[in-house]
């Protein structure tokens, strides 16, 4: 099983593809280069896969990357950060 993260700014979301289909998503607010997370959903076909963990985990890394920062509204992206301090570091605080 192969997973792709990619931003569709269109959307206002980061997708994830899991061997070519389309198996969640986590969607935002761009405020310039903070994105407020709001919500997080993977198809029922792929839940308990790790799917969502694969999809949080690149989108965070993909903000790192550029400089962003996030303020995690989600509670599914929230809880991951929880649990993954590492990324503790992009999380700011929404004006």
């Amino acid at each position: 099983m192969s997973f792709l993260v990619e931003e569709n700014p269109a959307e206002h979301r980061f997708e994830i593809l899991v061997d070519d289909a389309l198996a969640g998503f986590t969607a935002y607010v761009p405020r310039g280069e903070v994105l407020v997370f709001t919500h997080t959903e993977v198809d029922e076909r792929f839940q308990n896969m790790g799917v969502g963990s694969a999809l949080i985990r690149g989108t965070l890394d993909q903000i790192r990357a550029r400089g962003g920062r996030v303020v995690p509204r989600c509670p599914f992206m929230a809880a991951f950060i929880e649990r993954h301090p590492d990324y503790a570091d992009l999380v700011t605080v929404d004006s």
